[in-house]
């Protein structure tokens, strides 16, 4: 015959059947929930046999229940202060709430002990780290982006524009030009590598000149006065034909220095003439 395995409250059989050890005793979980659950610190409701349960210091509370009581954040894996009023909180509300605690570790930066304040928060020295690399910056310059704080290095290569010239970090000044970040250092004259921070320049096949190397070396020569047609104030406008180019203002008849821009004309050796005067040569 086999030995009875009851519930010390109700007796009931509890073979084949889920039951609770409480305190050395067989409890169904009907009569644990009604009679030896604890009660839930946060909502007030039996912890009962099914529930995950939670406990510090004589203080019970579902799984669920257990949270920031600033920001309800869930603290059942998650570091957590206790405070004197009965207040649970995570690290950082925490912090807030006493002003004294490690932004990182959350630990009391205890007086006389080496730490870091910025904008009314503190940390351990050791704990004022680059979000990134997560190494002490200690008395290193550092950048911020949001609530998260970086050591120069990784604030330059996670966000600042890259010069499209040697593709390094720009990481104060520069300059813009077609869309493109460029180092001032980077800016400079395709052929006289002089810098064009600041100065007049111009662009030919990707490449961007000063305005001397561009006349001597780029610019094609205008066929009347033999000077170079830049682009560069008086006489931006240009007349091609047949391979050779003029400044609008020397496109004019040999002989009456009539303006021929946009207008019929006769070629003759090198010099070009209205219809009227080329009748007469």
């Amino acid at each position: 015959m086999t030995d009875r395995f009851d519930c010390y409250y109700c007796r009931d059989n509890l073979h084949g059947k889920k039951y609770v050890m409480k305190e050395e005793k067989h409890v169904c979980t009907k009569c644990f929930n009604k009679l030896c659950a604890n009660t839930c610190a946060e909502c007030k409701r039996p912890i009962g046999a099914d529930a995950k349960e939670l406990h510090h210091k004589n203080r019970h509370w579902h799984e669920d229940c257990f949270r920031c009581a600033k920001c309800y954040k869930p603290l059942a894996s998650e570091p957590f202060n206790a405070r004197d009023d009965g207040k649970i909180m995570c690290g950082k509300c925490g912090s807030r709430e006493d002003g004294n605690r490690c932004q990182g570790c959350y630990k009391v930066v205890l007086p006389g002990s080496k730490n870091v304040e910025y904008k009314n928060k503190v940390w351990h020295e050791e704990c004022f780290t680059c979000f990134d690399c997560k190494q002490p910056i200690g008395s290193q310059s550092f950048l911020t982006k949001g609530e998260d704080i970086y050591c120069a290095p990784c604030h330059d290569r996670k966000f600042a524009k890259k010069c499209f010239h040697c593709k390094q970090p720009i990481s104060s000044g520069g300059i813009s030009y077609q869309d493109h970040p460029w180092h001032s250092e980077c800016f400079v004259c395709h052929t006289c590598r002089k810098s064009l921070a600041g100065t007049r320049f111009t662009s030919h096949e990707d490449h961007v000149y000063c305005v001397d190397c561009f006349k001597a070396d780029v610019a094609k020569k205008c066929n009347g006065c033999k000077n170079p047609i830049t682009g560069f104030g008086h006489g931006t406008n240009v007349v091609n034909y047949e391979g050779f180019s003029w400044h609008e203002y020397c496109f004019n008849c040999k002989k009456c220095s009539l303006s021929l821009a946009s207008k019929r004309f006769v070629i003759n050796g090198d010099h070009i003439y209205c219809p009227d005067c080329a009748k007469k040569v």
